[in-house]
C-alpha cells in the first residue's frame, strides 16, 4: 500500500471527536497478549490520538477510529494498515493483536499499565512508552528535503543520531560527524545549529547534498515522538522532518 493511500485511510470515516479518556493518553508498548507468547524482539505499539488509535502491529502501521468514555472503549469496527510482508510469526501476532484491539469493549489502567478488556477478560496489556530521548541512539530512515518531499536515506550512506544526557545530539550526517545542542520538554524538542567537520565525500552520489538537507531538516524540528523502536521528529505545523529507527549504536 502506498503512503498516499495509507494517509487517505488515516483520515477516512472517523468520529468528529473522541470522548475525554485521560487514562488512554500517551503512547503504549504491548507487554502481554492473551493466549499468545510475544515474538522475541518484536515491538507492538498503540497510541490514542484525538479520534484515532494507531501504531505498529509489529509488522505494519495501522489505524482505526475509536470512541472512549468512563472506562468504555470501542476501536474499529475495522483497522486499516499497510501491507508489508513479514515472517509468519510476526504476521500471526499482528493478526491476534488487531483482533484483540477491535474486540475490546473496555479499558483500565492499573499500576501504570494499560489493559484492554472484553466483558472483564484481559485481552492485551501495555507498558507506557518511555519518553526521554537522553541515552538513546537512532538510525535515520528519512528526512524532509526542503521541497515538501519526504525522502529516504541514500543507499550506501548512514545517518545517525545519539542523544546524550547533557543536552547534545551527535552522529553521522552521511559524510561528516556532527554535533547539535537540543532542548526537550515533554514532546517539545528544539535542535540548535549543527557543528560539523568539513570533509568532502564523493560516494554515494549526492551524499553531500543529502548531508546539507538532513542538517537543515534538524533545524525545523519542534517536537519528537518515540513509538516503540521508531522516532518521529516533526515541524511546528506537524509535518515530518526526520524519521529514525532505534539502534544499539
Amino acid at each position: 500500500m502506498t503512503r498516499t493511500l495509507l494517509c487517505a485511510l488515516l483520515l477516512a470515516t472517523v468520529p468528529a471527536a473522541a470522548a475525554d479518556a485521560p487514562g488512554l493518553k500517551g503512547s503504549w508498548v504491548l507487554s502481554g497478549l492473551a493466549g499468545q507468547t510475544l515474538v522475541t524482539g518484536s515491538t507492538v505499539t498503540l497510541r490514542f490520538d484525538g479520534t484515532r488509535a494507531l501504531g505498529s502491529d509489529g509488522c505494519n502501521r495501522y489505524t482505526a477510529p475509536y470512541t472512549a468514555s468512563a472506562g468504555a472503549l470501542k476501536v474499529g469496527p475495522s483497522a486499516a494498515s499497510t501491507r508489508k510482508a513479514c515472517p509468519q510469526d510476526l504476521m500471526d501476532q499482528a493478526s491476534a493483536f488487531l483482533g484483540a484491539l477491535t474486540r475490546a469493549n473496555a479499558y483500565r489502567v492499573e499500576s501504570g499499565r494499560l489493559q484492554l478488556t472484553a466483558d472483564g477478560a484481559v485481552l492485551a496489556t501495555f507498558a507506557p512508552q518511555p519518553r526521554s530521548l537522553a541515552g538513546t541512539s537512532w538510525r535515520v530512515t528519512g528526512y524532509d528535503n526542503g521541497k515538501q518531499v519526504f525522502t529516504s536515506v541514500l543507499a550506501g550512506s548512514n545517518l545517525t543520531m545519539e542523544f546524550s544526557a547533557d543536552g547534545k545530539a551527535a552522529g553521522s550526517a552521511g559524510c561528516n560527524p556532527y554535533s547539535v545542542p537540543y532542548k526537550a520538554e515533554g514532546e517539545k524538542l528544539s535542535l540548535g545549529p549543527a557543528v560539523t567537520t568539513r570533509k568532502m565525500c564523493a560516494e554515494p552520489e549526492r551524499v553531500m547534498e543529502q548531508e546539507q538537507l538532513f542538517l537543515r531538516a534538524l533545524e525545523t524540528v519542534a517536537s519528537a515522538r518515540v513509538e516503540g523502536d521508531r522516532l518521529e521528529l516533526r515541524t511546528a505545523d506537524g509535518a515530518l522532518a526526520v524519521t529514525a529507527m532505534k539502534s544499539s549504536k
